[in-house]
């Protein structure tokens, strides 16, 4: 199990309490430190079940502004940024074995257990 983390965001870390609550101790990622990859990321995609890479991306961040995202509908080029710019990566994010849920709200991080 493991949990892509900012420790700077509070959504993160009431996601994090929540399954630490509920008796989960997953392996944490700080994902601004250690970067996933493009395969990573792609994948986690996919076990999330998104339709476009686009809804793991923070839409709202305005470096996803300036680099003119918006009108960017390749997807393995959107995956390429979210790696290049991890900041862009929506999160919490928990993977655990072959599902994953994003916190958004915090409660859905329960989904992937």
């Amino acid at each position: 199990m493991e949990y892509w983390h900012n420790p700077r965001c509070s959504k993160s870390r009431e996601a994090l309490a929540l399954l630490e609550q509920h008796g989960y101790r997953p392996t944490i990622r700080e994902y601004l430190k250690d970067t996933p990859s493009a395969d990573e990321i792609r994948s986690v995609v996919a076990k999330l079940r998104l339709s476009s890479a686009r809804d793991l991306m923070r839409v709202k961040d305005a470096l996803y502004k300036e680099l003119g995202l918006k009108e960017v509908s390749d997807e393995d080029q959107l995956i390429k940024v979210m790696a290049d710019n991890p900041k862009l990566i929506e999160r919490p994010v928990l993977i655990h074995e072959s599902r994953a849920a994003l916190g958004r709200p915090v409660e859905q991080i329960l989904d992937a257990v």
